[in-house]
């Protein structure tokens, strides 16, 4: 029997290869990521003042579809920001479709992977990294979900959702680590807009601008998080 040994490779420091080539090879066969029977709706799509979204795939037989951000290298805030930046406009723009967001990276690191775990659930969100083999003249890219995409639902139905606390009702409940957690990424959202902060809930900490809710992002700290690790 051969055998063949592969080697792996980073697309990112690759003199040839690049960001757009990864995005070519997921638009040739979008199946490739592992999302089901998806089909191609649009790749490099504008988004009002925002940029542009990698790709935007859909269910071939559902009205899901999966706004897809790709990062060479390692995975970090701005790039998580992005992502669900470019998952809530569509969802706003196009809200007859049930839409997930996904990060695609050759590197999502524990610290990250944590952060994202702390979305999953409020935000439908899959975390997929991505493996570039090489065997002699041959590339093949390998595509692993980290992070899949859950069905919880966000508050109880019986609950108040609109009551609000303080942060040291939060600092209680979870920790400072935790809550902090949400400073540093208000900070990275305030890239885009100066005015956000934080509104802090019974059950979550969501956004405000203005003193009008804004929650394209929603943070949960538990008390079982308390002890989260950055690394």
């Amino acid at each position: 029997m051969d055998f063949t040994k592969f080697e792996t490779i980073s697309i990112r420091i690759h003199p040839e290869l690049g960001e757009m080539w990864v995005q070519a090879r997921i638009a040739e066969d979008p199946s490739i990521l592992g999302l089901g029977d998806v089909i191609l709706k649009d790749k490099e799509r504008p988004q009002p003042r925002a940029g542009r979204l990698d790709l935007l795939l859909q269910e071939a037989e559902s009205n899901r579809r999966y706004e897809v951000e790709v990062q060479l290298g390692q995975t970090d805030e701005r790039h998580i920001i992005r992502t669900i930046e470019y998952w809530d406009i569509e969802r706003r723009r196009f809200p007859q479709y049930e839409h997930v967001a996904v990060i695609v990276a050759e590197d999502i690191t524990s610290r990250f992977l944590n952060v994202i775990s702390l979305f999953n659930g409020m935000i439908p969100l899959v975390a997929i990294q991505m493996k570039a083999l090489k065997a002699g003249n041959i590339i093949g890219l390998v595509f692993t979900k980290v992070v899949d995409q859950l069905t919880l639902g966000l508050l109880d139905e019986d609950e108040d959702i609109q009551e609000t606390t303080d942060r040291s009702y939060w600092e209680l409940r979870g920790s400072k680590k935790t809550v902090a957690i949400a400073d540093e990424l208000l900070g990275l959202a305030r890239i885009h807009d100066k005015e956000l902060e934080l509104k802090f809930n019974k059950f979550y900490i969501g956004l405000a601008k203005n003193g009008q809710t804004r929650n394209f992002i929603i943070f949960v700290q538990r008390r079982n998080f308390s002890d989260l690790s950055l690394v």
